[in-house]
């Protein structure tokens, strides 16, 4: 096998504010794994808080020889010896899981959802979101998303109210909630999601500190809606710590290093009774179609990420009247657009 990649750049379509900060860009990182005639895509994306950069990602890529792996269907093998490489790494890791699971579907002529025994009629609809914004904003956000079924909406900020009633007053689409570890008193954050409740609200993800642990069993026990964890669940030892603290987890392929360990996660999430939901961050269509094979077993979606930007270079699985829709094209159902050439290799940045 041989494995390429380049640095990109993705291009928010409008600033994107959390309660800790903003921007109007990602950077990604794009790579391909090459053998027998066949090309699996990858993709890092690299927010701020995951810690990681495009040097990183380079520096990790450095130290893989896959010319040792004859065969990319020892799936187990492979991507244990490359997490073990060096702790954390994980969108370097799953660009890489990415790149593999693509091959060998291609390999096989196969979509994952296929492989896993998925049906792709039972996939959901996925939220749109909207982040922190001036009310003119949101309210032009919320236009755009007029085709989805459900809003995320970015709180944690002292105006977290006003936004909700901002919402209200031109949609009423059910709306799920992510504070971003945002709110740090569990009464009000008790009488927050009482509040919401009323609102037609879904969920309310990581609303407290993943570090609040009691605080944050003591608000599930009594909240009215589904608390959902996401800072506090990265990978697959987090997801026992869950139980009796929220009721459902997040899973997002850039935290738990890719498709292999996702699918481990929903697994064992099912068999612990918690919800699932199927997460993103800002990425192209490739880690998008990656993470829509696992959507069957969600509970709900978040995969917006290739729809908040400019300059996706990837064609993959669509959203259709908000709902994902997958196609039976083998591997993860990504593929580059005409105008990309024939492989990422050929387009470096710089």
């Amino acid at each position: 096998m041989e494995l390429t990649s380049r640095p990109f750049t993705l291009e928010l379509r409008h600033r994107f504010t959390l309660a800790s900060g903003s921007r109007t860009t990602t950077p990604v990182v794009l790579v391909e794994l090459r053998h027998d005639g066949h090309t699996g895509y990858g993709e890092a994306s690299l927010p701020p808080y995951l810690g990681e950069s495009q040097a990183s990602v380079a520096a990790f890529l450095s130290n893989i020889d896959f010319t040792k792996y004859p065969d990319p269907f020892r799936l187990e093998t492979i991507l244990a010896d490359i997490d073990a490489l060096a702790p954390g790494n994980h969108a370097a890791k799953a660009a890489l899981d990415i790149a593999l699971h693509d091959l060998v579907g291609k390999l096989v002529g196969r979509p994952w959802y296929d492989l896993w025994g998925f049906d792709p009629a039972k996939t959901p609809y996925t939220t749109f979101t909207i982040g922190m914004d001036t009310p003119e904003i949101i309210r032009q956000k919320v236009a755009e998303a007029a085709e989805f079924k459900m809003l995320k909406i970015k709180l944690g900020g002292a105006n977290d109210r006003q936004l909700i009633e901002i919402i209200r007053e031109v949609t009423d689409q059910p709306i799920c909630v992510d504070a971003n570890q945002g709110w740090t008193d569990k009464h009000f954050a008790l009488d927050f999601t009482h509040w919401l409740a009323e609102r037609d609200t879904l969920f309310v993800e990581q609303p407290m500190p993943k570090t609040m642990i009691d605080d944050m069993a003591w608000l599930t026990e009594r909240s009215p809606l589904p608390t959902i964890a996401d800072e506090a669940v990265q990978r697959l030892p987090d997801v026992v710590k869950a139980v009796g603290v929220y009721h459902g987890i997040n899973i997002k392929l850039m935290k738990c290093t890719g498709m292999r360990e996702a699918h481990k996660m929903v697994t064992l999430a099912r068999a612990l009774g918690l919800k699932i939901l199927l997460g993103c961050m800002t990425e192209t269509s490739c880690a998008i179609s990656a993470a829509a094979h696992l959507s069957p077993m969600a509970d709900w979606a978040d995969l917006d990420g290739a729809l908040l930007i400019r300059n996706d270079l990837f064609d993959g699985a669509n959203i259709i009247d908000g709902k994902i829709t997958l196609t039976d094209a083998p591997g993860i159902g990504a593929s580059l657009k005409r105008d990309q050439g024939s492989g990422i290799r050929m387009r470096d940045e710089g």
